[in-house]
C-alpha cells in the first residue's frame, strides 16, 4: 500500500548508467520522488545537507571517498535521512562496517530488479532493508563475536527496553513505537540508545537482527 506522502530520495553513485537504472526502477515505486542525484561522495554530502531527503541510496565504493565516510558525515550532521547502501560487496566486513556507521539498510546491486523495487518499497515504509542472505550473514558474524550478550537477560534489558526492541525488530519507527507504548518519541530514542549500548551494537538494524536471531 503506497504511503500517504511520497518520500524524497537522493541517489549517490559514481556510475551514470547505474544511476539511470536505479532512477528507472525507483520511478516504479509510487512511494518515492527523486529529488537529486550525486555523482561522487562529496557532492552526495552537499546535496544531503541542502535537500534534507527522507532517504538516501548510497554506493559503498566511489572514487573520491568511500560510502562509509559519506555515511558517517551525513549521520554526524544530525540528518534524519534513512541511508540504504546499494553495493556490489557482499563481504560481511563491509556489511557490518556500514551498519555500525549508521546505515539503515544494505542491498546488493546484483539483485533482480523486481526484488530491489520490493525492498525499496519496504524501506519507504520504514522497515529494515536487508535481504535474507545478508541477514543470515550479519547474524553469523554477530554470533561469533564475543562482545555481544547472548540473551536479553544477560544484556540486562529492562521490560520497557525489551518491548521497544521487539517493535524495532518489527521495523517500526520511533514515532510508531512511541504511539503504541504511550510514551514520547524522545523517550523511545533514549531507550534505543541504552539498549544498543547494553547489546554492544551501534545500529537499529543490528539490534533487530540480534533480536530475531534470539527467537530461533
Amino acid at each position: 500500500m503506497p504511503l500517504e506522502t511520497p518520500q524524497s530520495l537522493l541517489i549517490v553513485d559514481d556510475h551514470p548508467l547505474f544511476r539511470k537504472g536505479v532512477r528507472y526502477l525507483v520511478n516504479m515505486v509510487p512511494d518515492f520522488i527523486i529529488v537529486g542525484e550525486a555523482s561522487c561522495g562529496q557532492e552526495g554530502i552537499d546535496m544531503a545537507l541542502e535537500l534534507a531527503p527522507d532517504m538516501i541510496l548510497l554506493d559503498l565504493n566511489m572514487k573520491d571517498m568511500s560510502g562509509i565516510e559519506v555515511l558517517k558525515v551525513i549521520k554526524a550532521s544530525g540528518s534524519d535521512a534513512r541511508v540504504v547502501m546499494l553495493t556490489v560487496s557482499d563481504q560481511a566486513s563491509d556489511l557490518v562496517a556500514a551498519l555500525r556507521a549508521g546505515a539503515d539498510g544494505y542491498l546488493l546491486k546484483e539483485m533482480e530488479p523486481e526484488d530491489l523495487v520490493e525492498k525499496l518499497a519496504e524501506a519507504a515504509a520504514g522497515r529494515i532493508t536487508l535481504t535474507e542472505r545478508l541477514i543470515n550473514l550479519l547474524a553469523h558474524a554477530m554470533r561469533h563475536d564475543a562482545i555481544h550478550p547472548k540473551t536479553s537477560s544477560e544484556a540486562g534489558l529492562t521490560e520497557q527496553e525489551q518491548r521497544i526492541l521487539e517493535r524495532v525488530a518489527a521495523g517500526k519507527s520511533n514515532k510508531l513505537v512511541a504511539r503504541e507504548l504511550g510514551i514520547t518519541e524522545g523517550t523511545v530514542k533514549v531507550h534505543v540508545k541504552h539498549l544498543l549500548r547494553k547489546l554492544n551494537l551501534r545500529s537499529r538494524v543490528e539490534a533487530a537482527v540480534w533480536f530475531v536471531d534470539q527467537q530461533k
